[in-house]
């Protein structure tokens, strides 16, 4: 790295490479004598979660930052899901018919890519999970359309590794579930989600609420598959029961395809205004 500093002092670089040709005595093979931020020990203790945190926050938005992301088109969706040419592997006859909406998701992700690559490629960068399914068929498509995406694997308790399409400097894995979905919407200019289970509701309903509290800007909102979202959420009995305001039912439309879900990015009313600070910033 080039050594631009404006300060005297030496750095924790410097100070990491000298600290491996101590003398080999006891008093230097003793843990309490490594580097605090060397110690892998240590950072992992549990009185140390803040600071994790604060790292796990702040490492992704270093890099992004450094790559010139600027915003983000955020793509939830169900790693079950395969790509149409696999349908034939699906667990249900229901996970075989939800192909489709992988193809759309790769087909929507080249589209968009495209035109972020057209207006400097910084802007409106596609983002997933990074695993496999619908978050495959995001990464994919932007990655067909020759430009970066994103993507946020977590460390699971069963196998999880990211998808191949992934832009290697901007594939992240986390630790915490909560600083993960944080950064899915701090860039976030519009948010897709397509069918999933447990985590992809998970992520919409903490979008959606963050949106209906005005805790972040009102973003566009779109549901790929109207038959699937209302087979599992019926969504005009929370207005009709009073648990949320018609008005509520605005904040996201139903589309069916790329072609779809482009035109209403494009028309979406009331784009760009804020009901609030978005997280973190």
């Amino acid at each position: 790295m080039q050594d631009d500093r404006r300060h005297p002092f030496r750095d924790s670089q410097q100070d990491r490479e000298a600290a491996t040709h101590f003398p080999d005595t006891p008093q230097t093979r003793a843990p309490s004598y490594k580097l605090a931020f060397t110690d892998e020990d240590f950072m992992l203790r549990d009185e140390l979660r803040p600071v994790r945190l604060q790292l796990e926050l702040l490492k992704p938005e270093l890099l992004m930052n450094e790559a010139g992301v600027n915003s983000t088109i955020v793509l939830f969706g169900g790693a079950r899901i395969p790509e149409p040419a696999k349908k034939d592997s699906a667990r249900t006859q229901t996970l075989a018919d939800l192909t489709q909406y992988y193809a759309e998701a790769r087909r929507f992700a080249q589209i968009m890519t495209a035109k972020s690559l057209a207006n400097g490629g910084t802007d409106n960068v596609i983002v997933t999970g990074g695993g496999p399914g619908v978050m495959e068929a995001g990464n994919r498509g932007a990655a067909d359309a020759g430009g970066k995406s994103i993507g946020f694997n977590i460390v699971l308790p069963h196998e999880q590794s990211p998808n191949e399409y992934v832009t290697p400097e901007l594939c992240f894995n986390f630790h915490y579930f909560g600083i993960r979905k944080m950064h899915f919407l701090m860039r976030a200019s519009a948010i897709c989600v397509f069918p999933g289970g447990f985590g992809t509701l998970d992520e919409m309903f903490e979008a959606l609420t963050l949106i209906q509290t005005g805790r972040m800007a009102q973003v566009p909102f779109l549901l790929f598959g109207r038959a699937f979202w209302e087979k599992i959420i019926n969504w005009d009995a929370l207005a009709d029961a009073g648990t949320i305001s018609p008005d509520d039912l605005k904040l996201f439309r139903f589309v069916e395809t790329a072609e779809e879900a482009i035109a209403a990015l494009d028309g979406w009313a009331g784009k760009g205004e804020k009901r609030g600070a978005i997280p973190g910033r």
